[in-house]
């Protein structure tokens, strides 16, 4: 297990959640559990923010199509260049989906 402070035995427990749930149905129901409404739609955000920046959209048009602030759309920028490339594992494994929902 990676040494941060993020990365707990808890926080392991959750991925392996993640991992064992076998369809989207599953994920969307432990998602409406686990979390917030708000919380989900934020994440959604934030991936659709990331699909976007990586398609080469400009800030203005992620703003009007994904309602984010600059705010968000800028941090999403900082995690896609600088982060742990979580987030271009995503859109790489989501292909050709990940840039339809882009546009």
């Amino acid at each position: 297990m990676p040494q941060d402070r993020l990365r707990t035995l808890d926080v392991d427990a959750l991925l392996e959640a993640f991992l064992a749930l076998g369809n989207p149905d599953d994920v969307y129901a432990f998602l409406k559990d686990v979390c917030t409404i708000r919380e989900v739609q934020d994440m959604a955000q934030r991936l659709a923010v990331a699909r976007m920046l990586a398609a080469g959209e400009h800030y203005t048009r992620i703003q009007q199509v994904t309602g984010a602030s600059t705010t968000t759309i800028s941090r999403v920028s900082r995690a896609l260049n600088y982060g742990d490339d979580g987030y271009a594992r995503v859109i790489d494994r989501l292909g050709p989906l990940a840039k339809e929902a882009a546009e």
